[in-house]
């Protein structure tokens, strides 16, 4: 059966390009007799509010986008730790101490010899993880990524191809604790047997990380669909704070849509019809 999700975050009202995705997710799910999820991702707390997570039910019902069942991350905090941990175990997460300001000091050099800014794995060096322990440093953990080729037939752009050497470790584990985006989008999607991943196209590169975790979790990788950013009439990228959105759309201070990466011209447009017909 076809699973798709809408998982917004409560840290703001939503946005026209936040209700472009739940449609299409909608859409998808009628068009193939799906079902349509809706998961909140909450496990940022300090940002997080009650507020706003009632605001995106309402809006959702306003839109009349009925959804087939829901959860929040702050409940399956367990989930994120076992997955965590068969990372640990497959050798495939690492404790990282650099702080920020080495981080962008590192990028500042790369950028100058125009190289990409990727993360040297400098904490795999036995000398310099003793050094920075002793030195009472708290780690972040990143994923180790292959660095190899991972391809995709995504349901809108077609073959996709991304080499893996050209990205940084992702962090999984903030130095606090707290989990980032990553690694819980991809457990909760294994456990809510999501078979397709609908989004913006600002997340193409993201994907690789991800089907490399499915993939280190033992778990099928489910199918993808990018599709084009929202532009204005010029082909230049919409602020989201142009335009507004749903329930509250009269309401002073609604956002509008989602920036990001703009698709030159024909391609742009190709995409766009292929996306029309992906849920047409």
């Amino acid at each position: 059966m076809v699973v798709v999700r809408f998982a917004p975050s409560p840290t703001g009202l939503l946005h026209v390009g936040n209700a472009r995705t739940a449609l299409l997710n909608w859409l998808f799910a009628k068009k193939m007799g799906g079902r349509f999820l809706l998961r909140i991702d909450d496990t940022d707390a300090a940002r997080s509010t009650k507020v706003f997570e009632e605001a995106i039910y309402r809006d959702l019902d306003w839109l009349g986008l009925a959804h087939d069942g829901t959860d929040r991350q702050i409940n399956r905090l367990a989930k994120y730790s076992a997955a965590f941990y068969q990372l640990q175990v497959a050798g495939r997460v690492y404790p990282c101490f650099e702080t920020e300001s080495e981080l962008e000091r590192q990028r500042s050099l790369l950028a100058a010899r125009k190289l990409p800014p990727v993360y040297n794995r400098a904490s795999l060096e036995p000398a310099n993880r003793a050094k920075w322990e002793a030195e009472g440093r708290g780690p972040h953990w990143r994923f180790k990524l292959s660095r190899s080729k991972v391809s995709w037939i995504d349901l809108v752009r077609g073959p996709v191809e991304i080499d893996t050497a050209t990205m940084s470790d992702p962090v999984l584990v903030r130095e606090d604790g707290a989990f980032l985006y990553t690694l819980p989008s991809v457990a909760d999607d294994i456990d809510m047997a999501v078979s397709h991943v609908v989004r913006g196209e600002d997340h193409v590169t993201n994907t690789a990380a991800q089907i490399e975790i499915f993939q280190a979790l033992g778990a099928a990788v489910p199918t993808f669909a990018h599709f084009p950013l929202l532009v204005g009439a010029g082909g230049e990228a919409l602020s989201k704070r142009l335009g507004f959105a749903v329930a509250g759309a009269a309401a002073p201070g609604r956002h509008g849509a989602d920036g990001g990466g703009v698709v030159p011209g024909q391609d742009r447009h190709q995409r766009s019809r292929r996306a029309a017909s992906f849920v047409g």
